[in-house]
C-alpha cells in the first residue's frame, strides 16, 4: 500500500494538510512524533490513494483520525464509512476520536491507541474503550474495525 503511486496533487494536499494542521492534530503529533507509544514511529497526513490519513503506524497498520465538527454531518459520515471500508480493505485498523477528545483526555486517547496498536503487533483484538480523564471508561465515538464493521 505504501509503495503505491500517489499523485503530486496528492502529495501536495497531504503537504498542506501537515502545515495547517489543527490544535488537536498539532496535541497528538507532539505526542506520536516521538515515538512515546512503545516506540513506535507514525507519520502524518499520509496519502493513500484518494484519501489522506491523519496519522498513519505501518508496522501496526493503525490509521489514527481526529474528526473535527464536519464529521457530525450525515453526509461526512457516510463518507467516513466508505474511507474507513477503504482502510480496511487495505488490512488497516481505524480509529476516530473528536479533537474535543484530544484536547480534554489526550492521555485517554493515547492509551487506546497504545492498546491497539499493542493488540495489532501481537495479533489481538484492541480494548474499545476511552478512559476517562480522572478514571473510568467511556466508548469511543466510532471507530471502524478492522473487518470493516462500524463501532458506536
Amino acid at each position: 500500500m505504501p509503495h503505491a503511486k500517489v499523485s503530486q496533487r496528492q502529495r501536495d494536499r497531504a503537504k498542506q494538510l501537515r502545515q495547517a494542521m489543527t490544535p488537536a492534530e498539532t496535541l497528538l503529533w507532539r505526542y506520536l512524533k516521538a515515538h512515546r507509544i512503545d516506540g513506535l514511529g507514525f507519520r502524518r497526513q499520509m496519502p493513500f490513494n484518494n484519501y489522506i490519513a491523519d496519522f498513519v503506524c505501518l508496522a501496526a497498520k493503525l490509521i489514527v483520525e481526529l474528526d473535527g465538527e464536519s464529521h457530525n454531518f450525515q453526509s461526512q459520515m457516510q463518507a467516513d464509512v466508505a474511507r474507513d471500508a477503504f482502510f480496511a480493505n487495505e488490512g488497516f485498523a481505524v480509529l476516530r476520536f473528536t479533537n474535543d477528545q484530544v484536547m480534554s483526555n489526550l492521555e485517554g486517547v493515547v492509551e487506546v491507541i497504545r492498546q491497539t496498536a499493542g493488540a495489532r503487533m501481537r495479533g489481538l483484538p484492541p480494548s474499545l474503550t476511552l478512559p476517562h480523564k480522572g478514571g473510568g471508561n467511556r466508548g469511543l465515538k466510532r471507530s471502524a474495525r478492522s473487518d470493516g464493521s462500524n463501532l458506536s
